[in-house]
């Protein structure tokens, strides 16, 4: 690859003599001088500019860049799939993450060498990295800004927000780490520094700005909150350190969109909120104890805000498509078709946010609801529990019997073809015996109901809040609704209840 070098002949042979950087700060009117325009820019501007764009980000770099190391891990067996994504230094190309997924992976798959990043958070040799970097590892070293290599072994790993923490043992040394930032003082705009081993390159650093806040939903992870930045984030970057100004971690770096597999201006670190309290978790335990109120939730839209009966122009709030019989929730009086609007006396802002400050809660905490049910807002008190297992929460899907189809109506579910649940479209579809309720076998093209996103396969099991138990039900119900009337459907697919609204054309 041809890299020419920038500004590599001498200013004097130039006949220039100042710094580039007083020629930069001029031209851009940052010190006193005239513009173009002949206007005078004066000697005060140079005031707001933060004094680290002046003298260089050189100190902060030092003060941390000791607590940022490389990972290098091997794997056995099968390895793993992901692979480098292409970029100046080659490798094949990558899957995983959106666009180019999380960077860390070098060029090869089966067994072999990968190599991410990590920070030291804490003095006695604890390391916090990505769980794609360290995950299926055999052998795990650390290599320090010194050239120290030194082996370290997983403490605990938390997947659901890719996050690993490792330990490294050195007799009668306390190591620099990076300090705790405080999430609620980051602002949009804020200078921060990227550091990391981007394609194997060690103690490299990249800066930019906090481009957004709060970035969930972005399909990474299952507990999402991010930072997003335009700092240089690359392949190899993975559990590297989001730095402030003060030379504080605010996020760990996690993940790129990316057209190329480099960076392209949008990456996003896991923020310090999600960060710190995970990295206790598995210090303290090796495993994480999630909060868990027992309900399934769903972003409210426009119809179903309306539907619900939401205030015009209320803002945020989610809707509860499912109580878990005997959870937290249930216990406290909360019922399908509740919106939460407060947790905690926190405004809910959306169903990322919701689960987010769940997930976070001490387990045995008391909790304050406030919910909107039929118009009405309603204070609920909930104790929480402790989020069962995957397997736990996982649904079965065995068997049933079979009544004949339904004949179309004439309103907006006309385009919807159901059937009774019989041993057959139950085992077709995954729906669990205990399971009432139609299931969808046809949406036809162009209808209300394919606009509104309903799927052969869905259990259909309330029609504008009425129960649907079987295909009777569900005639008598249908039958009822005007030409032109705006319908709400509590729907399950794959085991996940969520309400639709079908808005009449």
């Amino acid at each position: 690859m041809h890299m020419s070098r920038m500004f590599s002949g001498s200013s004097r042979a130039l006949g220039i003599t100042p710094s580039w950087g007083f020629i930069l700060l001029l031209s851009l009117g940052l010190i006193g001088g005239v513009g173009g325009n002949g206007l005078l820019f004066p000697a005060q501007s140079q005031a707001a500019l933060p004094g680290a764009f002046i003298e260089g980000f050189s100190e902060i770099v030092e003060k941390v860049g000791p607590a940022v190391v490389n990972v290098a891990v091997t794997s056995g067996g099968g390895g793993s799939s992901r692979q480098l994504p292409p970029g100046p230094f080659g490798g094949p190309p990558g899957g995983g993450g959106p666009g180019g997924g999380p960077p860390g992976r070098p060029p090869g798959g089966g067994p072999g060498m990968s190599a991410g990043s990590g920070v030291v958070i804490d003095a006695r040799g604890y390391i916090l990295t990505n769980n794609h970097v360290v995950e299926d590892a055999n052998d795990i070293k650390v290599t320090f800004n010194d050239g120290r290599e030194v082996p370290a072994t997983v403490v605990g790993t938390d997947p659901k927000t890719d996050l690993a923490v490792i330990k490294v043992k050195l007799e009668n040394e306390q190591l620099p780490f990076i300090p705790w930032g405080t999430y609620d003082s980051l602002r949009v705009g804020d200078v921060v520094l990227a550091l990391g081993s981007p394609f194997g390159l060690k103690s490299s650093v990249s800066f930019g700005i906090i481009s957004a806040l709060g970035r969930g939903s972005v399909g990474i992870t299952e507990y999402e909150d991010f930072i997003q930045t335009d700092a240089a984030i690359n392949p190899g970057n993975s559990g590297g350190a989001l730095v402030n100004m003060k030379g504080e971690l605010i996020g760990i770096n996690t993940a790129i969109f990316s057209r190329t597999g480099g960076s392209e201006g949008v990456g996003f670190a896991i923020a310090v909120s999600i960060a710190k309290d995970i990295t206790s978790s598995l210090i303290e335990s090796g495993k994480v104890v999630r909060g868990w109120i027992g309900v399934a939730i769903q972003e409210l839209t426009p119809a179903l805000a309306q539907s619900f009966q939401l205030p015009e122009g209320q803002l945020g709030g989610v809707l509860i498509s499912e109580v878990h019989e005997d959870g937290p929730s249930a216990k406290a009086g909360l019922q399908r078709g509740d919106v939460i609007l407060e947790y905690g006396n926190e405004s809910v802002k959306d169903v990322n946010h919701l689960r987010n400050i769940v997930a976070r809660t001490k387990v045995g905490k008391q909790k304050e609801i406030k919910v909107l049910r039929e118009g009405k807002e309603t204070p609920l008190t909930l104790v929480l529990g402790e989020r069962p297992s995957d397997q736990v929460l996982a649904k079965a899907a065995p068997p049933g019997e079979k009544p004949p189809v339904m004949a179309k109506l004439d309103n907006v579910l006309s385009g919807l073809t159901v059937e009774a649940l019989s041993t057959d479209n139950r085992k077709q579809f995954g729906i669990p015996e205990e399971a009432k309720g139609v299931v969808v076998t046809k949406v036809e093209s162009g209808s209300a109901v394919e606009a509104a996103g309903i799927q052969p396969g869905d259990l259909l099991q309330e029609v504008s809040r009425s129960a649907v138990k079987n295909l009777d039900d569900y005639q008598q119900i249908a039958s009822k609704i005007a030409k032109e009337e705006l319908v709400v459907l509590l729907m399950s697919r794959r085991g996940n209840n969520l309400f639709v609204a079908v808005n009449p054309k």
